[in-house]
C-alpha cells in the first residue's frame, strides 16, 4: 500500500473504490463537481483487483479493500462499482470508524430542493439525470448518466440504473435492484429485491424479488439464487 498523500486542508478527502470503467468515471464526476465547487480530493482508487497500471488519469492505485478499512486517516469513500449485489458487499466490509461514504450529485442534474428530495450516503447521482419532487433514494444507489425519476418514487438501498433508465412517478424499486439501459419502470410498479430488468425492457407491472425480467411489456424469465 502506497503512503497517502498530503491534501488540501480546504477540500475533503475521498478514496474511490473500483479502479474499472466506473471508477473513471466518478473520478469525472468529482473533477466536474470540483469545477463548481471545490469540495474533494480524490487520494487514491481501491480495488481488490490490482490495475494493470499504477496510476489512472493521475490518480495513485493504494491498495484493496481490506487497506482501505485499516487506514488511520479520516476520509470519505465512494463504491464506484455497477453491480448492486457486488456494492453492497463491499459496503459491508467498510467497516471503519475513519471512513464515511460520501454523496456525489452531479451539479448539473435537474431535481427539486432538499425539503423535497433524500439521497442516502454512498449514492452517486451522474450527468443529465432528472429528479422532479417528493423523492426517496437510499443508500449507495446509483443513477447512471440521463436517468429520470417521478413524483413520490422510492428506490432502496442499492439500487443501480445504467443509463437512460426510467422510473415513473410513485414507483417502487426495492433494495438493490438492477435497471439495465435504456429500462422503463412504469407509474406505481413496485420491483422486488435484487431483481435484475434487462436492457430496454418496460416493467408495467409488479415484479417479484430475485428474478431476472426482459422484453417489452417485462416477463420473469429466470430466478436468481439467493445470496
Amino acid at each position: 500500500m502506497q503512503p497517502a498523500s498530503t491534501f488540501s486542508k480546504a477540500l475533503r478527502p475521498l478514496a474511490i473504490v473500483g479502479a474499472g470503467g466506473l471508477g473513471r468515471e466518478v473520478l469525472l464526476l468529482v473533477r466536474q463537481i470540483n469545477a463548481q465547487q471545490p469540495t474533494w480530493e480524490v487520494t487514491g482508487f481501491y480495488d481488490d483487483q490490482v490495475p494493470a497500471q499504477p496510476t489512472i488519469h493521475g490518480i495513485p492505485y493504494r491498495g484493496t479493500v481490506a487497506d482501505l478499512n485499516s487506514s488511520p486517516q479520516p476520509l470519505h469513500a465512494i463504491i464506484a462499482v455497477g453491480s448492486s449485489r457486488s456494492r453492497q458487499a463491499i459496503a459491508s466490509r467498510l467497516t471503519s470508524a475513519h471512513v464515511q461514504f460520501a454523496t456525489l450529485v452531479h451539479p448539473g442534474v435537474a431535481r427539486a430542493d432538499y425539503q423535497h428530495l433524500t439521497i442516502g450516503a454512498g449514492s452517486v447521482i451522474c450527468q443529465g439525470c432528472i429528479l422532479t419532487c417528493d423523492i426517496t433514494l437510499g443508500q449507495h444507489v446509483l443513477l447512471n448518466l440521463g436517468c429520470t425519476i417521478g413524483h413520490d418514487a422510492v428506490l432502496d438501498d442499492f439500487c443501480s440504473l445504467m443509463p437512460h433508465a426510467n422510473v415513473g412517478g410513485e414507483a417502487h424499486l426495492e433494495t438493490g435492484v438492477y435497471l439495465g439501459t435504456n429500462a422503463t419502470v412504469i407509474n406505481q410498479v413496485r420491483v422486488g429485491t435484487a431483481t435484475i430488468v434487462g436492457a430496454g425492457a418496460v416493467v408495467v407491472r409488479n415484479l417479484p424479488g430475485n428474478c431476472t425480467a426482459v422484453g417489452v411489456p417485462a416477463r420473469t424469465v429466470q430466478a436468481q439464487r439467493q445470496p
